[in-house]
């Protein structure tokens, strides 16, 4: 698991996860766009695999990657990066 953030404070609780996995190009893509849209609202991100997690990889396998906000699945294959600011303005 890695995290990420746009102001560097830990104490910031983690609104966005990205779940993928290591090898997969749309992860990569995602993490892109959901680092920068985190990274211009300060707000906190992390990275989980899939491989990491037997329950989360039942889950979410055929649709990685994909991206929660706030604990609710918000996109998978691909993030809509004004989609994902709207989401965390609110």
């Amino acid at each position: 698991m890695r995290s990420g953030s746009g102001s560097g404070d830990d104490a910031l609780a983690v609104r966005v996860q990205i779940i993928g996995r290591a090898g997969c190009h749309l992860c990569d893509d995602a993490e892109t766009v959901v680092a920068e849209v985190c990274g211009q609202r300060g707000v906190r991100y992390e990275v989980v695999s899939i491989d990491d997690d037997p329950a989360l990889a039942d889950e979410y396998a055929e649709l990685i990657p994909v991206v929660l906000v706030d604990g609710e699945r918000h996109d998978f294959f691909r993030v809509d990066a004004v989609r994902l600011g709207q989401a965390l303005d609110r």
